[in-house]
């Protein structure tokens, strides 16, 4: 009976979690079927063909989209990254109440509405005279990428020894070598998380961009958006394809190369 019990129980989990990546992931198994359908009808099959990635390729708006999202996302992220860990270790270091207060600011710009950063930035740059373009897209990834960086490292410095630090110092090592040498190691995995995190999302970014990105530039998001108003090209799809392989390449390395690693 019990057997039995478990047995149901193990069915329905397993139907529930089959259920689920269907649900999630049958939308982006459409989008790569049609980004080889040789129609542009979302309901009839055309045929096979790689008519679309050619038209990608060869699409000088979505290249330079794709560039400035790229760039925008390194970028913003390696410099809300180095920012981010300076301000976490310097959080660390505060006494309880001031960090409670600043943790508590911290997280403000993550529960606010992207609706009313974008805004708010946009306002911000105008009421300096800053001319709405590609730098004031940067300052603006940069500025709501570092709370997520912040709350990443956060945790690892939790975690370091706050001696082994002191012992270095006192056996001799500047401070900024027994940093690198001591700290840095021990907070790496939550400065890559903090790093990645910042990458995605100022990749995945609309609301911010939009608001901040002024004439004459576009990202892959916004260029979306305006193709949305006028009718979604199938090149759209077979980019939206490339990004979804390039991504799930990437996580199947970064997965898997540690388990290599560990059974060598």
């Amino acid at each position: 009976m019990k057997k039995t019990k478990a047995t149901i129980r193990q069915a329905v989990e397993n139907f529930y979690l089959v259920f689920i990546m269907i649900f999630l992931y049958a939308p982006i198994a459409t989008l790569m079927v049609l980004s080889f359908s040789n129609s542009k009808s979302r309901t009839q099959w055309g045929g096979f063909t790689l008519r679309w990635y050619g038209e990608m390729f060869q699409s000088a708006t979505i290249i330079n989209a794709l560039e400035n999202t790229l760039v925008i996302a390194f970028a913003s992220a390696a410099i809300a990254t180095v920012i981010g860990t300076a301000a976490a270790i310097a959080i660390s270091s505060m006494k309880p109440v001031p960090r409670t207060i600043i943790m508590g600011i911290t997280n403000i710009p993550m529960l606010n509405a992207d609706i009313v950063t974008g805004i708010s930035l946009m306002l911000a740059f105008i009421a300096f005279g800053i001319s709405l373009g590609f730098n004031t897209i940067l300052i603006s990834h940069i500025t709501f990428n570092i709370p997520y960086v912040i709350l990443s490292v956060m945790p690892k410095l939790k975690q370091t020894n706050k001696s082994v630090y002191e012992a270095a110092m006192d056996l001799g090592a500047p401070p900024v070598y027994a940093f690198f040498r001591v700290v840095f190691p021990d907070i790496l995995p939550g400065v890559l998380s903090g790093f990645l995190l910042a990458f995605t999302m100022s990749l995945d970014d609309f609301i911010i961009t939009h608001f901040t990105k002024g004439a004459g530039i576009n990202t892959l998001s916004t260029l979306i958006y305006s193709e949305v108003r006028r009718g979604i090209k199938p090149s759209m799809y077979a980019l939206s394809t490339v990004i979804f392989v390039a991504v799930l390449a990437l996580l199947v390395i970064i997965n898997f190369a540690p388990r290599k690693k560990g059974e060598k």
